[in-house]
């Protein structure tokens, strides 16, 4: 595993769609996901808990560690 930029890719893939997702390991146990969509949204879900969405269009969301906003 290359952990040099703070992270190894465990898996990773592409659809028909374009659409993106990883996995990713960072060495402590922390693991966390993101994806990406053809239409500009992206997604994601952070070692410590908290998740960011943008739909792309300028709009976002982002929870928390614990998940309270």
């Amino acid at each position: 595993m290359d952990y040099r930029s703070g992270y190894n890719i465990t898996r990773a893939g592409t659809n028909s769609k374009g659409n993106h997702w990883c996995n990713r390991d960072y060495g402590n146990g922390s693991k966390s996901y993101h994806y990406s969509n053809s239409n500009g949204s992206y997604y994601y879900s952070n070692p410590n808990g908290s998740t960011y969405y943008n739909n792309g269009s300028g709009d976002s969301n982002y929870t928390p560690p614990g998940g309270k906003k």
